[in-house]
């Protein structure tokens, strides 16, 4: 493809539409920025080479156009001397000369155009560059943002997460140290009340004990009973 197709076809070409159908738009706008940067410089490289051109032509065409005129110049000495002869010569010259600049300055003429348009179309593909750099920004920005969004998110999840679990640990962990303590309340308490069972179930028998004692005692002193 040659580099004017190329320029027409960036200069041409709907940014915002390719980049909203890409898979990658990040991807293909850095692409897309290469592209027109390459082209740019081969541009300007031709751009110069082409100035190059038209100036070497135009100081050719200036020396065959003074050329001629010195001629015409030599045409009129011969006249004025009565030498028609060396006269038709001296045009024949200046016509050679004049012809040559002609044609030197029609080509000055091509390559005059031939710069413009290589003018015209760097500021028109330097524009779409501008559009694509700005377009590049707009997209670093918001795969930027979308990833800080999505960093915190996983932040705020995991903070959640771990701040949840951490308090039904501590939550599960203070439970179980009630449980504990009411577990060692009750066996002190069964323990305590045990002793003062045991005591009262003493006394229970320490009384039976005495009682039988006692009517034993009655039984075998038959003169305690007389009376």
């Amino acid at each position: 493809m040659g580099i004017f197709s190329r320029i027409s076809e960036i200069v041409n070409s709907n940014i915002n539409a390719m980049l909203d159908k890409a898979e990658n738009p990040e991807k293909m706008v850095k692409l897309m920025i290469n592209e027109m940067e390459d082209t740019l410089i081969e541009i300007k490289s031709s751009a110069a080479e082409v100035v190059a051109e038209r100036i070497r032509v135009e100081r050719a065409a200036r020396k065959q156009r003074a050329k001629s005129n010195e001629w015409e110049s030599k045409v009129e000495l011969a006249l004025s001397k009565g030498r028609e002869d060396l006269a038709r010569e001296a045009v024949e010259q200046k016509l050679e000369y004049e012809e040559s600049a002609n044609s030197l300055e029609a080509k000055q003429a091509e390559l005059e155009a031939l710069v413009s348009q290589y003018q015209s179309d760097v500021v028109r593909l330097e524009e779409k560059l501008d559009s694509a750099k700005r377009r590049q920004r707009v997209l670093i920005a918001s795969h930027k943002s979308a990833m800080n969004k999505k960093r915190v998110e996983e932040q705020i999840y995991q903070v959640n997460t771990s701040g949840a679990f951490a308090r039904f640990d501590h939550y599960e962990q203070k439970i179980d140290r009630f449980n504990a303590q009411a577990e060692v309340l009750q066996v002190s308490n069964e323990s305590l009340e045990k002793k003062f069972q045991d005591l009262e179930n003493e006394n229970i028998v320490e009384k039976e004990l005495e009682r039988i004692k006692a009517r034993k005692a009655g039984n075998s002193n038959p003169e305690l009973d007389d009376k």
